[in-house]
């Protein structure tokens, strides 16, 4: 197993449309995401239930995953970024400028960057809805193309369901 996993993890790993996807568990939580074929352990029903609700996610039927219990390990300037993610609404953008004011820290924007950088829950903690405060999209762990498509997908289903 990679560094920094675990060999009693729990996990699965699936092909979505942004490519493949690894989710690992301590066997009660989701632990981490990354976007590569990591070899994961054997699967259990976290990760199970973790698995289809991403499916349904790239599928359009899901648009949150509040009910998911997360364990992450971070500083508590990290963890107050992860929160404040999980507080944007699907199908909408803040910049890392707004995440950092959304802490009380409004002068710490580039420290936001890397605390979104070091996210180890992506989709799930929804990093990928951070851009620049210009509306650039900037670095995400799956990649800038993968990025933009989640961000496409989640707008253009958030606009179908306004019509």
């Amino acid at each position: 197993m990679p560094s920094g996993i675990p060999s009693a993890c729990f996990g699965g790993t699936f092909t979505s449309p942004i490519g493949p996807i690894s989710i690992l568990s301590n066997g009660d939580a989701i632990t981490r995401i990354t976007f590569d074929t990591a070899p994961v352990g054997r699967s259990c029903a976290i990760v199970s239930e973790t698995m289809h609700c991403l499916r349904r996610y790239f599928d359009g039927k899901q648009t949150d995953f509040q009910h998911i219990p997360l364990i992450y390990e971070g500083t508590a300037f990290q963890q107050a970024v992860w929160q404040a993610l999980t507080r944007i609404s699907y199908g909408k953008t803040l910049s890392y400028r707004d995440i950092a004011q959304a802490i009380g820290r409004p002068s710490a924007f580039r420290a936001v960057g890397q605390a979104c950088n070091r996210n180890p829950i992506p989709m799930i903690i929804p990093c990928h809805r951070v851009v620049g405060s210009n509306g650039a999209l900037t670095g995400f762990a799956g990649g800038i193309s993968s990025k933009q498509w989640l961000l496409a997908h989640e707008q253009a289903l958030t606009q179908q369901h306004a019509a």
